[in-house]
């Protein structure tokens, strides 16, 4: 029986964060780096990425920043072909919302949400798979939703429609890969303040929305650390289609 230690370690493991340059994505690929495992780190900017990577370097660890369009079947191609080696670990992280009522939303920001969420999701996952099963991996691939994939909110919906297609699609892939060693699951935080949701957070209907959550405060990306390794490493070896939600409760129904 493996320790706690041994369960948890990522040494000899190769991790691709997707929007590893900013936010969750950067603390995602730090966490990882952390705890042993070399990073790729892949977004459409490289400045964010190459500084990401400089941090990884500085805390002795080992990262590697690719360009990379989600959205976009080519660029993905092009990104695999860059990786130094197969990954056995994939945060699917990348994506964006649109902040508009649906009345009011243009059909090209309609397209761009799900591109980015949900189709490009589904393009990295595949490209994923394929390596790894070509290379023999037993990988994991982490999506990360959004407790908007079950609940609604004003303002969000097509960002909530995607985030609960790629909750069912996690399903999907996690059954139709399982016989390939391939586990798949999902990690849907609450509210963290990044740069995508800040403008949200910082009015009066995101202040009040705080003061909704039953543990009264934002998430700290650090709060993210223990689903993202337990999700990344042999701890979660008999899960797959597993979704788990890090929210300081805000998705329960309170009376």
């Amino acid at each position: 029986m493996k320790t706690p230690a041994e369960l948890f370690d990522l040494r000899g493991k190769h991790a691709l964060v997707t929007g590893g340059g900013t936010g969750l994505g950067r603390a995602f690929a730090l966490q990882l780096a952390s705890s042993g495992a070399s990073v790729t780190l892949a977004g459409r900017r490289m400045q964010p990425l190459e500084e990401t990577a400089a941090a990884i370097h500085a805390l002795g660890g080992t990262a590697h920043p690719v360009r990379l369009d989600v959205s976009d079947s080519g660029s993905v191609a092009a990104a695999f072909a860059a990786l130094p080696a197969p990954a056995d670990i994939l945060v699917n992280n990348a994506g964006f919302a649109a902040d508009a009522m649906l009345l009011d939303l243009p059909e090209d920001d309609w397209d761009a949400v799900f591109d980015a969420n949900l189709k490009g999701a589904w393009l990295v996952a595949r490209a994923a798979a394929q390596a790894m099963i070509a290379a023999g991996l037993r990988g994991s691939v982490i999506n990360i939703a959004s407790v908007l994939g079950s609940a609604v909110q004003k303002g969000t919906a097509p960002y909530a429609a995607a985030k609960a297609g790629l909750i069912h699609l996690t399903r999907g892939m996690a059954l139709e890969w399982a016989r390939h060693g391939i586990r798949v699951n999902a990690i849907a935080p609450g509210y963290y303040y990044t740069d995508m949701a800040a403008g949200y957070l910082d009015s009066d209907s995101g202040r009040a929305m705080v003061k909704r959550i039953p543990q009264r405060r934002l998430g700290d990306p650090a709060d993210l650390g223990g689903a993202l390794l337990l999700l990344a490493s042999d701890a979660s070896a008999y899960m797959t289609g597993s979704v788990v939600t890090v929210d300081g409760g805000l998705s329960l129904a309170v009376i």
